[in-house]
C-alpha cells in the first residue's frame, strides 16, 4: 500500500473494529487492520458454541475474507502492544513474540475487553471466562467433559460434585450460558448415558445482585426469573463469589455470611476488564483510566489533546454507555465517519457522537428469550423469535447465517448438538478432559 495517503491503523477486529474500517474503505486512505486473532468473531453466540449447539466456524468469519474487496484495506496478524503519540506509531507483537511498527496519521483503539477475575487472576485457573473461541471450546470440554466423568465414578458424593455447574454473574452470557448446561443435560444427552441421569444435574447461578437481568427492568427480570427456575436453574443472588478451587467456591454474602459449594466445573461471567494495551495507551495519551481501564473521551470519541486518537467501543468512557454489541457498532462507524470528514472537510468543526439505544435481548431456553427496545419490553415466545431474527441479521457472512439458522432448527426437530468434539490444547493435558 501507498505511504503518500493519509494512513489509519485500526486495533481491534470485533464490531468496533470492523464498523469503522467498513466506514474508511474506499474514501482514498491507507487503512490497516491489526488484531490478535484471524477472524472476527460474533460474541452474542459464544455461549452456544460453548455448549455443542454452534460450531467456532458458524460464529466467526476471517478478516481477510471479509476485507478481500476492498483494495485500500490490509490485515495484519499481531496484539497491539505500544502507543507512541510523538511518533505516530503503533507497536504490535507477532505470534513469535518479535515486535513490528505500524505508523499513522490516525488511530482508531477499538482493543475490547476481557474477563475481570475482581482482583483475583488465580481464579482463572479453575474458573474459565466467556470472551474468546478458546474460552468457548474449554468450557464446552469442562462441561461435556464432566458428564463423561460423572458416568465412571461409583460414589454418588463424587458424582453429586462433577454433577454439579456453577456459573457467576447473572447478566445476558451467564444466564444464556446456564440455561443453555440445563438443556443440554435434559434435551440432547438425557438418554445417552448408562449410570448416570443427566437431568440430574444442578446448574446454579450466582450474581451479587438482587435480581437476575437487572439492566432489563424489573418486569424482564421476573419473566427471566421465572423461566430459569422453570429449567431447574437454581439462582443465589446477593451474594459474592470470593474464592474458587478445584473443588468448588465460597460465596460471602452482604452480613458476612460465607458458604461453600462443591463443584468440579465453575464458569465466570461476572465483569470485564479493559485489554493490557490500554493501559499503555493510557500512559502514552496521559489519560485516567476508569475503574474498567477504559479510556476517558471527548463526544467526538476523540481522547483530550490528541484528536487523531479515536477509542471506541467496550474501551472507551463516555456518558455511561455500556460496553455492548450496539455502542461498539455506532461507536467505530462514528470514529470512521469522523476521520472521513476531517481528511475531506477539515475545516468543519466535530461532530459528537451520538448513540441510538436499539435495545437488548437475552436467551433464557426454547422458546423463552426477554428483548428490551425503548418502552417496548416483550418475553416467552414473541422475544424468543425477535431474539433469533436479530441474531440471525447481525451474524457476519451469508454462510454462517444459513448454517446458524439450520443447526437452530435442527436441534428444536430432533433435540441434537452436533458440534461436541472436545479439544485438550497443550498435549500435556490431552489427558484430561476436565
Amino acid at each position: 500500500m501507498g505511504t503518500d495517503r493519509p494512513r489509519v491503523v485500526v486495533v481491534g477486529g470485533g464490531f468496533a473494529g470492523m464498523y469503522a474500517v467498513r466506514r474508511l474503505a474506499g474514501a482514498g486512505l491507507d487503512v490497516t487492520l491489526l488484531d490478535r486473532s484471524t477472524t472476527t468473531l460474533f460474541q452474542p453466540l459464544l455461549y452456544q458454541c460453548a455448549t455443542g449447539l454452534l460450531s467456532e466456524g458458524q460464529i466467526t468469519s476471517p478478516l481477510r475474507s471479509l476485507l478481500r474487496r476492498h483494495r485500500d484495506v490490509r490485515v495484519v496478524l499481531g496484539e497491539a502492544h505500544d502507543l507512541d503519540v510523538d511518533r505516530k506509531v503503533v507497536t504490535a507483537r507477532r505470534p513469535d513474540a518479535s515486535t513490528f511498527e505500524l505508523p499513522y496519521d490516525h488511530v482508531v483503539i477499538a482493543a475490547g475487553m476481557r474477563q475481570s477475575y475482581f482482583g483475583h487472576p488465580e481464579f482463572a485457573r479453575h474458573a474459565p471466562g466467556m470472551k474468546s473461541i478458546d474460552d468457548a471450546l474449554t468450557i464446552r470440554r469442562r462441561v461435556l467433559g464432566a458428564f463423561e466423568m460423572a458416568e465412571t465414578l461409583p460414589d454418588t458424593e463424587q458424582r453429586r460434585e462433577w454433577l454439579t455447574f456453577a456459573v457467576t454473574g447473572a447478566g445476558p452470557t451467564g444466564v444464556e450460558l446456564a440455561g443453555q448446561i440445563r438443556e443440554l443435560a435434559m434435551r440432547t444427552i438425557e438418554r445417552e448415558f448408562r449410570e448416570i441421569d443427566p437431568a440430574e444435574a444442578r446448574v446454579l447461578l450466582f450474581d451479587g445482585g438482587d435480581a437476575v437481568l437487572s439492566s432489563f427492568g424489573p418486569a424482564l427480570s421476573r419473566s427471566a426469573q421465572r423461566t430459569l427456575a422453570g429449567l431447574g436453574v437454581e439462582t443465589v443472588l446477593g451474594v459474592r463469589v470470593t474464592d474458587v478451587d478445584a473443588a468448588g467456591l465460597v460465596t460471602t454474602a452482604s452480613d458476612g455470611t460465607t458458604t461453600r459449594y462443591d463443584t468440579r466445573t465453575v464458569l465466570w461471567t461476572a465483569g470485564v476488564t479493559a485489554a493490557p494495551f490500554l493501559a499503555a495507551v493510557a500512559r502514552a495519551v496521559g489519560a485516567e483510566p476508569d475503574k474498567q481501564g477504559r479510556i476517558p473521551v471527548r463526544p467526538d470519541l476523540t481522547v483530550p489533546g490528541h484528536p487523531e486518537v479515536f477509542v471506541v467501543g467496550d474501551v472507551m468512557s463516555l456518558d455511561g454507555l455500556p460496553g455492548v454489541a450496539e455502542v461498539a457498532m455506532q461507536s467505530g462507524r462514528h470514529a470512521g465517519s469522523e476521520i472521513r470528514r476531517r481528511i475531506g472537510e477539515p475545516d468543519t468543526p466535530a461532530v459528537p457522537f451520538r448513540y441510538r439505544d436499539l435495545g437488548s435481548a437475552a436467551y433464557i431456553g426454547r422458546g423463552h428469550a426477554v428483548l428490551r427496545f425503548g418502552p417496548v419490553k416483550v418475553s416467552g415466545l414473541v422475544g424468543w423469535l425477535a431474539w433469533g431474527a436479530i441474531h440471525i441479521a447481525f451474524l457476519a457472512g451469508v454462510r454462517n447465517r444459513f448454517a446458524t439458522l439450520a443447526s437452530w432448527l435442527w436441534t428444536l426437530a430432533f433435540h441434537r448438538r452436533g458440534e461436541r468434539a472436545l479439544t485438550y490444547g497443550d498435549p500435556s493435558t490431552a489427558e484430561q478432559p476436565y
